[in-house]
């Protein structure tokens, strides 16, 4: 088994807790009300939310996905950390065993916030990784990061 790592950094005008509770903690929530084009829904099919829990993305028809698990490995309101990895489903496309993904969101220096992402692909025997599949799917994960902060910046009072 190989392992292939990527780090993203992104930055938002979205203080950090903002944003790191309505894309983390309260998203299977609000992700499907607002792209209900991409996502039906976010559902817990084990656990509360905490460590040890699995979600399950439902995608709306048409999307080339049907779904996807994940494990929550950590969330942290404190440090604003989540550590998660993606089991079972669509995305891991013949030849991965699986993603784990560790996102943390600091304060910048303007009262925004930087979000840090570090996603490790974790592959069998000697399958290597396209770069364009890696690419659409940051850009997809991209995507709903800045319909997430869009809303926050629209909705100034929201998650506050």
């Amino acid at each position: 088994m190989g392992a292939t790592t990527f780090t993203d950094e992104h930055t938002s005008a979205v203080a950090p807790s903002r944003i790191f509770k309505a894309s983390i903690v309260d998203s299977h929530n609000l992700i499907p009300k607002l792209v209900p084009q991409a996502i039906k829904s976010i559902e817990f099919v084990q656990g509360n939310g905490g460590a040890g829990s699995i979600k399950q993305i439902n995608f709306a028809e048409g999307g080339g996905f049907g779904s996807v698990k994940y494990q929550i490995d950590e969330l942290n309101e404190d440090t604003l950390t989540y550590k998660y990895s993606l089991v079972e489903g669509d995305a891991l496309i013949e030849g991965l065993e699986k993603i784990t993904y560790e996102v943390k969101f600091e304060p910048s220096h303007n009262g925004g916030s930087i979000s840090k992402v570090t996603s490790k692909y974790y592959t069998k025997d000697d399958f290597k990784l396209k770069e364009e599949d890696i690419k659409a799917g940051k850009e997809r994960v991209l995507g709903m990061y800045k319909v997430v902060e869009a809303y926050l910046l629209q909705n100034p009072d929201a998650y506050a």
